[in-house]
């Protein structure tokens, strides 16, 4: 735990310094306002990190973390145990350290009087805008039990999503890994070796074998005892790469390519239906839950445009909110947008139209989240046969590149 100093005054009015482990300079000034009627300046111990401190940084909160969090402080608050102590209990049994240490800093704002949405507002890291506004909404209508529980579904149906997104990849990701691999392996070590025979020979190397015979020199970097210059071709190989990602990455953090960079995944081949489908789950599951939960409609477009995950969806979030402001309807506003598909439109507006938007709301998010994973299945479908396609593509240029000058090799016998 970090070490803080603070400079307090004394009873007898001396002002000295103070040292005390702490979680934060918050924390150490409660709990230093217990010993010291005067507290000044707070101030955290020069020094390395700790290891836990260094474990604490590398660390992240998960969303199945917070799910977990919520599902167990729902059933605490709902049994009648006081706020202090389920805090207390979480915090002890919590294993992720970053979120313990949030908890520790919470536990002590509430014993101070700070409400339990106020003291969760100053870790972003563990609990964003979304959770805090449900958290505000449960204290305000005396349901946080409620709230808490459906943050919890709201959560496990997010992670859900995403493993299952990222599930369907980890096959082909697997195996194009070990393709490239093979690849590399049979390129550095087989064509050489046969080269070298089929050269002794005499016999002119085909151009496919002269080809992977350069690939296969540009792989080695020592030859003969020494660097060799063909090599240097990686280092410049690899920077232009690297240059490549932090151009694209400085580019998506301008307002112009984060716009032109989320619009083309939405329309891109194969995945562009699938992040649309997802982004209107997203929308959907999120609003309802917040509706449900008593948090006003403008909060709660406020809310589900800074967590959209896309720019162009959050813009027309944004310019639905403005026309709701003016008395339109969600509906109309998001079919004005052409972003939303018309089939969650006209769910949407029989939502309005029967006052059971956040019922509707939650049911479009159902929809869209099976149509998701349908899609997810039939892009696995497409992707494994074309990563099948690109493994026997090559290995079939490797044999090939041995097998051909055996056949110039047969021809000078005949």
């Amino acid at each position: 735990m970090p070490k803080f100093i603070a400079e307090v005054r004394d009873s007898k009015g001396n002002i000295v310094k103070e040292t005390i482990a702490a979680t934060s300079a918050e924390q150490a000034r409660l709990m230093l306002q217990n010993q010291y009627p005067t507290i000044g300046k707070v101030e955290r111990a020069a020094g390395l990190p700790s290891l836990d401190e260094l474990t604490e940084m590398m660390t992240a909160v998960s969303v199945k973390d917070k799910a977990v969090f919520s599902r167990q402080f729902a059933v605490m608050i709902n049994a009648g145990v006081a706020m202090v102590r389920s805090l207390g209990i979480l915090q002890d049994q919590c294993p992720n350290p970053k979120l313990k240490k949030a908890l520790t800093g919470i536990s002590t704002d509430v014993q101070a009087g700070i409400a339990l949405s106020e003291a969760m507002r100053k870790y972003p890291e563990c609990f964003d805008q979304l959770y805090v506004a449900m958290v505000d909404a449960g204290e305000t209508g005396g349901v946080l039990d409620q709230v808490l529980d459906r943050l919890a579904v709201l959560l496990e149906n997010m992670q859900r999503l995403t493993n299952q997104i990222k599930s369907a990849m980890t096959y082909p990701m697997a195996v194009g890994s070990l393709a490239v691999i093979v690849f590399f392996a049979m390129t550095i070590f087989l064509i050489p070796i046969f080269a070298g025979i089929f050269q002794d020979l005499g016999t002119t190397l085909p151009l496919l074998t002269q080809i992977m015979l350069f690939l296969s020199d540009l792989f080695i970097p020592i030859k003969d005892g020494k660097l060799d210059d063909d090599f240097l071709f990686w280092p410049l190989l690899l920077g232009s790469v690297f240059g490549l990602m932090t151009g694209y990455k400085m580019y998506y953090k301008t307002p112009m390519g984060h716009l032109q960079i989320d619009a083309f995944f939405l329309k891109a081949p194969l995945v562009g239906d699938l992040n649309t489908k997802s982004a209107v789950a997203r929308f959907c599951r999120i609003f309802g839950t917040l509706t449900r939960s008593g948090v006003p409609i403008l909060n709660c477009m406020d809310i589900v445009r800074d967590v959209a995950g896309n720019q162009v969806v959050a813009n027309a979030i944004e310019r639905a909110k403005s026309e709701i402001q003016q008395g339109g309807m969600i509906s109309v506003a998001l079919e004005q947008e052409k972003v939303f598909p018309p089939l969650a439109i006209q769910m949407i507006s029989i939502g309005e139209e029967t006052g059971e938007l956040d019922a509707m709301m939650m049911k479009v998010a159902d929809f869209y989240e099976d149509e998701v994973e349908q899609a997810v299945k039939a892009l696995t479908s497409v992707i494994e046969p074309l990563m099948m396609v690109g493994v026997a593509a090559l290995v079939g240029v490797i044999l090939l590149s041995m097998y051909l000058p055996m056949f110039a090799v047969f021809d000078q016998l005949g």
